[in-house]
């Protein structure tokens, strides 16, 4: 039997024709014996020698049985297709059999006279790898000279593959094993003819292959990207976006935190992650961030020209398996048409055809598409290592005074009545590119915002002043990071992005989906180091009145939009007097405490954030004297209900009780730092033995002696080993707390001391029967 054909591209295969594959088409040998011969072909698929098995078979038998199993003349064709596409063929006849073979590929519904689809077919029949072996002939080398094939053959191939890809189950993830024609892709991407087609089919076969690719691993990557046109630097992004995204296992279990521990260990000592190295290697290339944010900032009438967009659409339907969205393109283009037809028709004026004049709305959705793609890479890239690297150069290019200026009229503009919505879809679905679009808007400036000091970039001049301001009647030292803002950066106009965003907030609909994202974008520019004055710059604007509203009135129920919700109220009243007062204004009866204080125990994984702000606030405001905070202690619901220690019990025993080591996530294990943060303040006032005490009796009321002091004696251990080697993480912890880290570790130390003479160690209240806290919670 003759050997396995060579891989294309592979050393020893270029060159000259794999043995196998000339043998097999240069005669097609005696009859085979009667018997399955699609299994036959199965068995040479899975054992990479279709074209071997498909080519045992006469051209008459296959004629015969062509009739009789519909396939469309595909084996003969295939036959035809590689007599014609040898090394030193002109290639013409090629081409011809290429677009016969693209017409027949191009139907992918099955009739009734078929069996299977014909792009299967030519699957089975090995025409998956010729014209894999077809497309990467430019890579061999004969006498020095490299061979070339035209961009027509070249497209048509593709289009091919793509289809079949589409159509056939298993091809694309073959595809995806072939290392090197997946980084051979990308070189065709120079040509203005071939680029779609290949950003298409290479995106699909990254979205199925199991390594990441190495971006540096492209030729000659810097010339290429850097010769992209815009329009093509956007589509390019949606390649990116895979690429340099930290690969998702899929597996929740895998979210754990002794989970991420073990992988971050382990990529210790195997260096930088591929998705790394594609970042990295992407921000090496001159000009590529000003790029994306001169893509990101670009207005609609600056995009490309109606022609030139035409015709990529028209690429694009040709092509493409899910033509929904072009579908509502055209869609829009006929009724703005027609109604500009009536327009016209009335007016006596010439009427100019759709084809030759772009309707405004289909500008503005070839533009969204492209601005959610761009936005996506420029926040993975702010999330990435180069983060700071990334922060100055954004800022340089004034993406965010870009995106201001752009915010009414495109990001969060008023829906028309044809809006582009995808077919079985509605305007508020998140699959609308509207949709899409705001919401990645929000988490690039979530991302932008937390913990940097460039987030006063989200303000104008005015606002700026008017920070100082706040500061200088408060008789405090103005922000640094506010002192320090290039003021030609920031935004310009009436109102910066960040007053902005808090105007739509206002406004958004009870069961809108933004709330949460709007939340989390606000709550970034309160993180870190807690300023008043950013707090009454939010307070100013009746922030904290809309949050209480949303949590008491409207009785919100998603359990998302209420943690993002309580993370935001945490923050903007931390240490804040006046916030407390705000509070006591808008809670004003017994029942709407009540209503708010329901929606804080529903869920204390949602809520605790608020609960360890208050806990804190309260701690600091019985230190101080000051008429105006013995005010607000004395009258104050919220602050007289967490001042009671059966209430902190309450709290310190369910935030224990409902975390465990082996599902603590980057989620909950906030619960584990709201209950040292009790204890803490208990230790500052030395009354931690009795609150360890209160927690043994609650446990024996409870008929289960141990179980909560143990399974907090284990989290205590797994907190030591993840946050003593986290220097980001502990910093977090003592900024937002006020309280310096050393001190959480003396105190989590005090608890874990093994003495059992000791008044504060935990193991004194476990009794010996009951003792467990030596168990190994390692992950395997």
């Amino acid at each position: 039997m003759a050997a396995a054909p060579v891989a294309a591209g592979s050393g020893a295969g270029r060159g000259r024709r794999s043995a196998a594959t000339v043998a097999a088409w240069g005669g097609w040998g005696g009859r085979p014996r009667p018997g399955n011969i699609l299994l036959q072909l199965r068995q040479g698929q899975l054992t990479g020698r279709g074209l071997v098995r498909a080519v045992q078979f006469t051209e008459t038998f296959l004629t015969e049985r062509d009739k009789q199993s519909k396939w469309s003349g595909i084996p003969q064709l295939l036959l035809k297709l590689h007599t014609t596409s040898h090394l030193h063929s002109d290639f013409v006849e090629c081409q011809n059999i290429l677009k016969a073979m693209a017409f027949v590929t191009e139907e992918r519904k099955l009739t009734q006279e078929t069996t299977y689809p014909n792009t299967y077919i030519f699957d089975l029949f090995g025409g998956v790898d010729l014209l894999v072996e077809i497309l990467m002939r430019p890579t061999i080398s004969i006498r020095g000279q490299k061979l070339k094939i035209s961009d027509e053959m070249s497209k048509d191939c593709l289009s091919i593959l793509y289809n079949t890809c589409v159509c056939t189950e298993g091809v694309t993830k073959r595809l995806a094993e072939k290392n090197d024609f997946v980084i051979f892709l990308f070189t065709l991407m120079t040509s203005k003819k071939t680029f779609l087609q290949t950003a298409t089919l290479i995106e699909d076969i990254l979205g199925v292959k199991k390594e990441m690719i190495r971006l540096d691993e492209v030729p000659n990557l810097s010339s290429l990207v850097s010769n992209f046109d815009q329009q093509q630097l956007a589509n390019f992004c949606r390649i990116l976006a895979v690429t340099i995204s930290e690969m998702d296992t899929g597996n929740d279990d895998k979210h754990t935190l002794l989970a991420k521990n073990a992988q971050q260990k382990k990529s210790l000592s195997l260096g930088p992650s591929a998705a790394e190295i594609n970042q990295a290697a992407l921000l090496s290339i001159p000009g590529f961030v000003e790029r994306l944010c001169k893509l990101a900032t670009r207005k609609v009438s600056e995009s490309t020209g109606t022609a030139s967009f035409l015709q990529e659409l028209e690429e694009w339907y040709t092509w493409l398996d899910n033509a929904l969205v072009l579908d509502a393109l055209m869609r829009v283009a006929n009724e703005e048409s027609e109604h500009n037809q009536g327009a016209s028709e009335e007016n006596g004026l010439p009427h100019t055809s759709a084809r030759t004049q772009l309707p405004q709305s289909m500008k503005i959705m070839h533009e969204i598409m492209y601005k959610l793609e761009v936005l996506y890479v420029l926040c993975v890239l702010l999330m990435g290592r180069q983060r700071n690297q990334v922060h100055r150069m954004i800022a340089e290019f004034k993406l965010i005074p870009g995106l201001n200026n752009l915010f009414d009229k495109l990001i969060w503009r008023k829906h028309s009545a044809s809006a582009l919505v995808l077919h079985g879809h509605n305007q508020n679905c998140d699959c609308s590119p509207d949709i899409t679009l705001k919401i990645q808007f929000l988490r690039l400036l979530q991302s932008f915002s937390d913990h940097h000091e460039n987030k006063y970039l989200l303000l104008n001049n005015q606002e700026l002043n008017e920070l100082s301001a706040i500061s200088l009647k408060a008789n405090i030292p103005e922000v640094e990071a506010v002192l320090n803002t290039d003021r030609s950066l920031v935004c310009d106009g009436k109102r910066g992005l960040l007053t902005r965003l808090l105007q739509v907030m206002k406004k958004e609909p009870a069961e809108s989906s933004f709330r949460f994202w709007q939340a989390r974008a606000v709550e970034s520019f309160l993180r870190g180091t807690t300023s008043y004055a950013d707090q009454m710059f939010l307070l100013k604007r009746g922030l904290l009145e809309h949050i209480l509203y949303c949590i008491v009135d409207s009785e919100c129920k998603s359990r998302d939009v209420l943690q993002s919700y309580f993370d935001l109220l945490g923050e903007l009243m931390k240490f804040n007097v006046d916030a407390f007062k705000r509070f006591n204004k808008y809670i004003n009866t017994d029942a709407k405490f009540q209503v708010f204080l329901k929606q804080i125990n529903s869920s204390l994984v949602d809520s605790n954030m608020l609960v360890r702000c208050v806990t804190l606030s309260l701690d600091r405001f019985e230190n101080q004297v000051d008429m105006k905070v013995a005010e607000v202690l004395s009258e104050c619901r919220l602050l007289a209900y967490i001042s009671q220690v059966p209430t902190q019990m309450s709290f310190l025993f369910r935030l224990i009780n409902i975390i465990h080591v082996q599902t603590l996530t980057q989620e909950n294990v906030s619960c584990l730092n709201t209950s040292l943060v009790i204890l803490m303040l208990a230790r500052r006032k030395e009354r931690l033995p009795l609150y360890l005490r209160l927690l043994q009796r609650m446990e024996h009321s409870k008929k289960y002696p141990g179980f909560l002091l143990n399974n907090f004696h284990n989290l205590l251990r797994f907190w030591q080993q993840h946050y003593l080697h986290k220097d980001k993480d502990s910093t977090c912890l003592e900024n937002s707390s006020c309280i310096s880290f050393s001190y959480w570790k003396e105190t989590v130390s005090i608890l874990l001391n093994p003495d059992r003479q000791s008044p504060s160690a935990l193991v004194s209240y476990i009794e010996e029967p009951y003792m467990d806290i030596d168990r190994d919670f390692t992950e395997e």
